[in-house]
């Protein structure tokens, strides 16, 4: 198994419109990506001050598959239009397990 988690801090004044479609415009993407086993997506919970603001934790059979994801037109679009206007902040890990 191949894990990718990603967490983004958006900036400052992205409205909330902004904040409500990244999550739908993600869970768009295990119907385009048939590599993704596993994807969860979400806004933070709010139970602690400081934590980001999104995640995303997506499982793969292998690096492989990540790669397509990574590499992937409609995520590489959902980056560019929905998040990357609104990104202040992404921190990312790959974990093999």
């Amino acid at each position: 198994m191949f894990r990718h988690i990603v967490v983004f801090r958006f900036v400052e004044g992205a409205s909330a419109e902004q904040v409500a479609a990244v999550s739908p415009a993600l869970a768009t993407l295990p119907g385009a990506i048939p590599e993704l086993r596993r994807y969860a997506v979400g806004a933070d919970a709010g139970l602690l001050e400081g934590n980001w603001h999104f995640g995303v934790v997506a499982e793969f059979d292998d690096e492989a598959g990540w790669q397509r994801y990574r590499d992937h037109p409609d995520h590489l679009r959902i980056i560019a239009e929905v998040i990357r206007p609104i990104l202040a902040e992404r921190a990312a890990v790959q974990i093999r397990s």
